[in-house]
């Protein structure tokens, strides 16, 4: 989950909304990586979740981080909710989810790299108290109870809402994982066809990446139950955008969508003034009921970009939000994949005319196929595994383009392509073979 932004002054034109995303478009040669990955820390004497508090805690963690390795705390109130350095940070999501958000960078190189100095920090820190990570899109056992509470006041409110508009926030809240990568558009019909790309393909990406197939103590029947849980969340903020590729998509109808979506909350003074449900269109016109008479900032208009949560989502730049957290190889193939396709204007149009044909009903019968069946999965005649083995060749072939010798990172996809069998699908294996249908081993299994 995002952090509060900054550096917006007033709204004085309607035109900021659009601009503010129009902000977004670079050059090519200013194009930069940006990955996200959270994960679940575990007490190893007892395989709960970690808490924030305590001698073993997310507190600790961010202690120990802190004094060893430069990283400057980041406070709400008196507590440490995350921390920042050279451009990227580390925060919490709701359950105590451990997220690296990392730097912009210029190559998966670059990005295997950060990712690897971060996860030795974490081990450094974490080892001696007893504590592991571990990258899966749901924890196998823990209940809603068992889970810890951040101490965070945009969390607290999201609590409440999610509990009222739909079935499955609070556990995505509390316990899914993900990993994301951010990646930049160069204009505005850039935007477009890389956001069509990236929504049409998001099922190929949670079938290659699917790593839930277990939930409270058993198999739940899907391969991504992360992916489930988001498909009846709150679907006035969530799915796969229908109107992104009607005529007429850009930056303004996407806007036009967001403000329709309700909001959370506003973020004054360093604390979140409830504004559950209420309107931002109301809020421009000075109409707010949380603050009456007052109009919001781009701050504000940035904050609420953070609280809709599509299967793609642009603020700034265009973020890739299908996949299950997993191992350390599937945290580093994910920007992998999608940089191959969106970085390389020959991919790009090649993975538009994969997908350009496929109507909003087969799209979703995709998204939902993928959560169940991950490879094996299917729909309106469209197999996932052959759509799949087409886009990773495409992703390929644009990391070949790149020069830089990144499609090696694209390794754990191959494998999957080869057999037909994700990281879900060995675990379900292991759990009724070696396992003998105990949890006990996936955790160290799972653990970064």
């Amino acid at each position: 989950m995002s952090i509060p932004q900054s550096g917006g002054g007033p709204i004085e034109s309607f035109d900021q909304l659009a601009g503010l995303l129009e902000q977004g478009c670079k050059p090519k040669v200013d194009w930069r990586i940006g990955t996200e990955h959270e994960k679940f820390g575990w007490l190893t004497d007892r395989r709960a979740p970690l808490p924030y508090a305590g001698d073993r805690s997310i507190a600790a963690m961010f202690a120990g981080l802190e004094s060893r390795f430069g990283w400057q705390a980041v406070r709400e109130g008196e507590h440490v909710i995350g921390l920042t350095r050279n451009g990227a940070n580390v925060s919490l999501e709701p359950g105590g989810q451990f997220e690296l958000s990392g730097a912009p960078l210029e190559s998966i190189h670059e990005t295997a790299a950060e990712l690897d100095n971060h996860l030795a920090e974490v081990a450094e820190v974490a080892g001696p108290m007893g504590v592991r990570f571990m990258g899966i899109g749901a924890p196998p056992e823990w209940r809603h109870e068992d889970m810890p509470v951040m101490p965070k006041g945009r969390y607290r409110l999201m609590t409440d809402y999610m509990g009222r508009v739909g079935t499955h926030g609070t556990q995505m809240m509390y316990r899914t994982s993900t990993v994301q990568v951010n990646l930049d558009y160069g204009s505005e019909a850039d935007m477009v066809k890389k956001l069509r790309v990236a929504l049409a393909l998001q099922p190929v990406a949670t079938a290659l990446f699917a790593s839930s197939p277990f939930f409270e103590g058993r198999k739940n029947g899907h391969k991504s139950w992360r992916s489930r849980i988001w498909r009846d969340l709150d679907a006035s903020r969530t799915g796969m955008l229908p109107f992104a590729f009607d005529d007429g998509m850009g930056f303004q109808r996407y806007v036009d969508w967001v403000l329709d979506v309700p909001m959370y909350f506003v973020y004054r003074d360093g604390r979140y003034v409830n504004a559950l449900g209420q309107s931002f269109r109301a809020f421009l016109n000075g109409e707010l009921p949380a603050l009456p008479g007052e109009k919001p900032t781009l701050s504000d208009w940035a904050d609420h970009l953070t609280t809709v949560f599509p299967e793609a989502r642009v603020k700034k730049y265009i973020e890739m939000r299908g996949a299950d957290a997993g191992d350390r190889a599937h945290l580093v193939a994910l920007p992998a994949f999608w940089t191959g396709l969106m970085y390389d204007q020959a991919a790009l149009d090649a993975a538009w005319d994969l997908v350009r044909g496929f109507d909003a009903e087969t799209r979703e019968g995709l998204r939902v196929a993928a959560s169940v069946s991950a490879l094996q999965g299917e729909a309106a005649g469209v197999k996932l595994i052959d759509l799949a083995r087409a886009t990773v060749a495409l992703a390929q072939a644009g990391l070949a383009a790149r020069g830089l010798g990144e499609e090696r990172h694209l390794a754990p996809l191959m494998e999957s392509l080869a057999t037909g069998k994700v990281q879900a699908d060995r675990w379900l294996e292991r759990f009724d073979g070696e396992w003998r249908g105990g949890f006990a081993p996936l955790y160290a299994a799972a653990s970064l």
